[in-house]
């Protein structure tokens, strides 16, 4: 190992997210010298930029670390793939591209759990600071919304008969059309707002990161993996960083900001000695600093992806078919940025209660015109469609751990899914509501027919939480694996500053610190957390 090969005033672990706006906003002092590391390379593929082009990404080393989950009791045994990014923009250069901020109460509820400073009237101006929103007009904006921002906003760039059906159908089944999803609260069906720019992704690389490159006080390191902290004393002082065969030595001056997400953090910061000490005892490891909620409160939105065979309306399902059909697709986006090739994951959602007495929308609906067996296989050769639905608030926890003192070594991530009653009842009334919801008239006139998870499921509860296990899957939303809090919590990670309890110099800014999980997508929280915390890193060090 060299010595100390460089010192600089920031540290930033994790070039995605999270991590490309910290090494934008904090660079912006030209005095001031911060390091961007990332364990990926450049975000220079082609399928990163093309919306579709999350279908190569996943499952992809170049651009995915590739995890997968512990064996789920909860799930009937099956282990799922566990996308994260692994490249410059992070989980923004391969996710879903939707631009969803979740409910006021979700963050008046991290207020009132001991987080001050986090409720939905403070956390608004830092989602309000960098966005650019131009799926709405400004006489929508409600003073919820801005322009000028980095962050791109857009309608999607494609329709559906079928996705139009299904929202008309919630309509008549009670759940009400609605103009925007953040607002404070998300009920009812609308197209996702999504993160492209004229039909081309728009992740975070692009938006903060290569603006901020040109600046002589921003470096960036990619390819180069952080094995562990620098710990002296009471003080995290640095990085040890492993690139190519060269182990490097990276001082911090002022601060390391961890930007690994939920499961690169906790990942970190067990290796480095700070955690849980009894397991990373078991493992050989030199229990540093005792913290025994590094890795615990793993929460995740777990997808039921209902799935109905529909007539005499048109799904992608048979569109992808015939090399005519697929001509006419690649056509249409080379020529107008329209089209398929454009769609994230999902295009339509729809938030709805899975029972009236909930004070607000527990469950969200990802509304796709396709059905396939499995990620990654080619879709169905009939038309159909998938619901599918998630509970937005599980009180099932899991954890992230490490698996061996080797760096390379990939942690045990072990969700938990459908582990408490409730789960497994929201689960069972969440495949009711969607059953319910088609056999109103708008959906009705297309004879939907359901085969996942099938018409020989019953509708009492613990057969459809059952069903429920064997075809759900993640959606990709881990968070809270180094949750904020007050001291005198003994499982919170970092204080309402996102400064680590108990050592000093080493700040935790990413979807690892939410104390629960919002209710929607998690990129624009995210977003939000880098930018208050980057705001808040700038007023410490302030003269």
């Amino acid at each position: 190992m060299s010595d100390e090969l460089d010192s600089y005033d920031y540290v930033i672990v994790g070039g995605g997210t999270a991590g490309c706006l910290l090494a934008n906003r904090l660079s912006e002092k030209p005095d001031v010298r911060v390091l961007l590391i990332e364990a990926g390379g450049a975000d220079d593929w082609r399928w990163i930029h093309i919306p579709i082009g999350y279908l190569y990404c996943f499952g992809n080393p170049l651009v995915d670390w590739c995890f997968q989950t512990a064996p789920e009791p909860g799930l009937n045994g099956r282990s799922l793939n566990y996308p994260r990014g692994r490249v410059l923009g992070g989980c923004s250069s391969i996710n879903g591209m939707i631009y969803m901020r979740g409910q006021a109460r979700d963050y008046d509820l991290w207020r009132q759990s001991g987080c001050e400073g986090w409720a939905w009237d403070d956390v608004m101006p830092y989602f309000l600071r960098h966005e650019d929103q131009w799926a709405m007009s400004e006489e929508d904006f409600g003073g919820v919304h801005a322009r000028g921002g980095e962050w791109r906003v857009e309608r999607p760039r494609v329709r559906w008969r079928i996705l139009d059906a299904w929202a008309e159908a919630a309509e008549q089944a009670g759940i009400p059309r609605i103009r925007d999803f953040n607002g404070g609260n998300n009920e009812g069906s609308s197209y996702f707002q999504v993160n492209q720019r004229s039909g081309v992704r728009w992740n975070t690389s692009k938006a903060f990161l290569r603006p901020a490159m040109e600046r002589r006080n921003l470096s960036v390191l990619t390819q180069a993996v952080v094995e562990r902290l620098v710990i002296e004393g009471n003080r995290i002082t640095g990085v040890i960083v492993k690139r190519r065969a060269f182990q490097l030595r990276l001082g911090a001056r002022r601060e390391v900001i961890l930007a690994a997400g939920a499961i690169g953090s906790p990942h970190v910061l067990q290796l480095s000695g700070i955690g849980p000490g009894e397991r990373m005892r078991r493992l050989g490891l030199n229990v540093v600093h005792s913290r025994d909620g590094v890795g615990e409160n793993l929460q995740d939105h777990l997808q039921i992806r209902c799935a109905y065979k529909v007539t005499g309306v048109e799904t992608l399902n048979e569109r992808s078919q015939s090399l005519f059909q697929k001509a006419k697709i690649g056509l249409e986006y080379a020529l107008r940025r329209t089209g398929p090739m454009t769609m994230a994951p999902s295009q339509l959602g729809t938030f709805a209660r899975s029972d009236p007495a909930r004070e607000t929308p527990n469950l969200q609906y990802h509304i796709q015109p396709l059905t396939l067996p499995k990620f990654g296989e080619p879709l169905d050769p009939f038309p159909a469609f998938t619901a599918s639905v998630c509970n937005l608030r599980p009180t099932s926890r899991g954890f992230v751990s490490i698996a061996s003192p080797d760096p390379a070594a990939h942690p045990v991530i072990q969700p938990n899914y459908l582990a408490t009653e409730e789960d497994r009842r929201v689960a069972a009334d969440a495949v009711r509501l969607t059953r319910h919801i088609v056999t109103h008239p708008a959906l009705a006139q297309y004879a939907p027919q359901e085969f996942r998870p099938g018409p020989e499921i019953g509708n009492d509860t613990e057969s459809l939480a059952r069903a429920a296990g064997d075809i759900a899957t993640t959606i990709f939303h881990p968070v809270g694996t180094c949750r904020m809090g007050p001291a005198s919590d003994p499982m919170a990670v970092v204080s309402p500053r996102l400064r680590l309890h108990g050592l000093e110099g080493l700040r935790i800014a990413d979807a690892s610190v939410m104390p629960t999980i919002t209710s929607g997508n998690t990129a624009a929280p995210t977003l939000m957390i880098a930018e208050k915390a980057a705001a808040m890193i700038v007023e410490d060090w302030k003269g």
